[in-house]
């Protein structure tokens, strides 16, 4: 993310906004000076930085000086008479450039606004900011509540406004300006999805991402959640994650109605507290990244859904052992169940010999991991489940070793 401008940069880039529409409304000449008579906005770029007093000597028609004022900075508006015998009076050049200057400010301070509000949430997900004092503080100077516990969304459509075909057929200095375009139409998508009261809790991070921070409780997830969805305790990072993906999933599909591109959608589980939007954000990247890469494109992406490439991709150990103990949470009170799956693996995943170890029948067998399958949604017998559970019971004896 780019740094904010300094105000003097700001000031000229609003200013240089304003000549050019004095003088298209009045359809005249027009140069702003500073305090020293020089030119530092002109409807007509060659005098920029040029001495108003050399250029006046130049000037055949008349012309109106108008006093500028813009935050705590003050300029001299000069508007030239129109060579077409029309004459502008004093007084409207005076409302037109008030009223050119506060729309124009007004403009200025809003996207300035976005861009603060874009770079805090980029900050907060990196964990750029340590203090969470200063998090509390810019959070409630920019209207983001997070104070309901919020799961991290990103929408991504790097494989439509990045890529090559798109990037050659837009010049290089409109690629910006249009993937600005692109999130900005996301944003208001995803307010008009959930039905916010504004856009204070979506940014635009850059790479062609836009972050959602989700409320992810139960009041705020009700409209996708069926009550087996929703667990008893709250405190888990798995908590509501199946109401959080469903919403995703419409999300998806409601964006790609509204702008017609290919796009990636990845979620974030539930971390506690304020800090816990980085983690959350970090889950949401790395489902991202590697459900890109390994997975369908044009879907959405959860650490929990990767299969196999999550165990292999993830870098931070505490996330695969927190995933391993999600996706064996079903045979927690189930140690037969464990026992039967830590036999049938030493056994090379062979029923017969499996059976004759638990000295037990092979239907018995069967019936065991058909429940297995049905609790966990992972069938040992087929070779990629088979790898994720012994994968799984393997980081779960690891956590309970150390």
């Amino acid at each position: 993310m780019k740094a904010l401008l300094n105000t003097d940069t700001k000031f000229e880039q609003v200013i240089a906004i304003v000549a050019e529409k004095i003088a298209q409304l009045l359809c005249a000449e027009v140069f702003i000076l500073d305090h020293y008579s020089c030119i530092i906005a002109s409807s007509n770029p060659q005098f920029l930085k040029s001495s108003f007093n050399y250029i006046c000597k130049h000037i055949t028609n008349n012309y109106l000086q108008v006093s500028l004022s813009l935050n705590t900075k003050v300029a001299e508006v000069i508007i030239c008479q129109p060579r077409n015998g029309e004459v502008i009076s004093y007084r409207l050049a005076q409302e037109v450039v008030e009223l050119v200057t506060n729309q124009t400010a007004v403009i200025d301070t809003l996207l300035h606004q976005h861009q603060l509000k874009d770079k805090f949430i980029y900050d907060l997900l990196h964990g750029l900011i340590d203090e969470e004092t200063t998090l509390i503080h810019y959070s409630k100077i920019l209207g983001i509540d997070l104070s309901p516990p919020r799961a991290v969304i990103l929408v991504s459509a790097a494989d439509s406004i990045l890529s090559n075909d798109i990037s050659y057929q837009i010049q290089h200095e409109s690629i910006e300006v249009e993937i600005r375009r692109w999130a900005n139409v996301v944003i208001q998508s995803v307010v008009s999805f959930f039905h916010l009261p504004n856009d204070s809790i979506c940014a635009y991070i850059g790479n062609g991402e836009v972050a959602v921070l989700k409320a992810s409780d139960t009041k705020n997830l009700s409209g996708w959640a069926n009550r087996r969805d929703l667990p008893e305790q709250c405190s888990s990072s798995w908590s509501n994650l199946t109401a959080l993906k469903r919403a995703a999933r419409a999300l998806l599909t409601y964006l790609q109605e509204q702008t017609g591109m290919s796009l990636n959608v990845s979620v974030g589980r539930y971390h506690p507290g304020i800090r816990g939007l980085a983690q959350s954000y970090q889950d949401a990247r790395a489902a991202l990244s590697l459900g890109c890469r390994f997975c369908d494109r044009n879907k959405v992406h959860c650490l929990d859904e990767l299969g196999i490439a999550a165990f292999i991709g993830i870098r931070d150990e505490q996330t695969k052992i927190e995933l391993a103990a999600n996706l064996l949470s079903p045979l927690n009170h189930e140690s037969e169940l464990l026992t039967t799956l830590d036999t049938f693996f030493a056994e090379n995943c062979c029923s017969s010999s499996t059976a004759s170890r638990l000295s037990i029948h092979r239907n018995t067998l069967s019936y065991r991991l058909d429940k297995i399958n049905l609790l966990t949604g992972l069938n040992p017998r087929n070779f990629d489940d088979a790898v994720q559970i012994r994968l799984a019971l393997l980081l779960r004896k690891l956590s309970i070793s150390d």
